[in-house]
């Protein structure tokens, strides 16, 4: 009776393991999806504002970004439908999710009390992002992330002294380093183990 009660316990242990393990590529797999689209969707902003800056006589290049809205809002159903589908949730799951959401509510909260004075808003930004991703790098255990999340703060300093213009160059080459690059690794490290 004993041994067959440890024998299912092992393979029940053995079930939900392997079911951890799963949910973890899942979520990996998820962080690889909200790397490329905010990595693009940043790249083409920042491109699109110095742009504007350099070669149109619009006051407000900066206004580009708004279309970071409706992409807050592609994440975030993104997340949710992916999450709910999921039948696990672990402590690191959370602990990811909510790392970039405080992420979200900073940026907001930044947002707000710079309204008046949003064209120096990038070195901040890029502050404020190397934070999440050095986490989710340590969360995820994965050093490309760590690596772009020193690059952000990196950035943020060099953004600092570039002047105004040059700032949406600085933050699209922080964005390849730090979402692009270790998008594409995480997405081709699932693809790889999937096989």
């Amino acid at each position: 009776m004993k041994t067959t009660e440890n024998n299912l316990s092992s393979l029940e242990s053995i079930r939900i393991i392997t079911e951890m393990i799963s949910r973890t590529k899942a979520t990996i797999r998820q962080g690889s999806f909200h790397l490329l689209f905010w990595g693009w969707l940043i790249v083409f902003c920042s491109l699109a504002e110095f742009f504007l800056y350099r070669f149109s006589a619009w006051e407000h290049p900066y206004y580009i970004w708004f279309l970071t809205i409706p992409g807050v809002f592609v994440s975030l159903i993104y997340g949710f439908t992916k999450g709910r589908k999921s039948r696990f949730r672990t402590y690191a799951d959370r602990l990811y999710m909510w790392t970039w959401m405080a992420f979200l509510f900073t940026a907001i909260t930044l947002f707000v009390l710079l309204s008046g004075k949003m064209q120096n808003v990038i070195p901040f930004i890029l502050m404020l992002a190397g934070l999440p991703t050095f986490l989710s790098g340590i969360i995820v255990r994965f050093r490309p992330l760590i690596t772009g999340g020193v690059i952000f703060w990196v950035m943020a300093i060099v953004s600092n002294y570039t002047g105004i213009m040059f700032e949406p160059l600085i933050m699209a080459l922080a964005v390849i380093s730090g979402y692009l690059i270790p998008g594409y690794l995480i997405k081709r490290k699932a693809e790889h183990e999937e096989l």
